[in-house]
């Protein structure tokens, strides 16, 4: 790889006007319970990985989609469904 090339996603997704969505408060799909959650934008207008929940400890599927603004469409779903 070249030393100017970079491997980064940003070529692909624009952040707005840099003011995208880093947080989001979502809903536990096991507890009930509010949960608070990082984002994080440099990961791409799509993605979709795996997290737990800081009050139960059980694992969601977390997806992410963010628009041309920066805003970001975060849901969970419990793992085994």
């Amino acid at each position: 790889m070249r030393d100017d090339q970079d491997d980064s996603n940003d070529d692909d997704f624009t952040l707005g006007d840099g003011d995208a969505d880093t947080e989001a408060t979502v809903t536990c799909p096991y507890c009930g319970e509010p949960v608070e959650i990082t984002l994080d934008p440099s990961g791409g207008d799509a993605q979709e990985y795996f997290e737990d929940c800081e009050i139960c400890c059980n694992p969601w599927s977390v997806t992410v989609h963010y628009d041309v603004e920066g805003k970001a469409d975060v849901e969970v779903s419990a793992l085994d469904e």
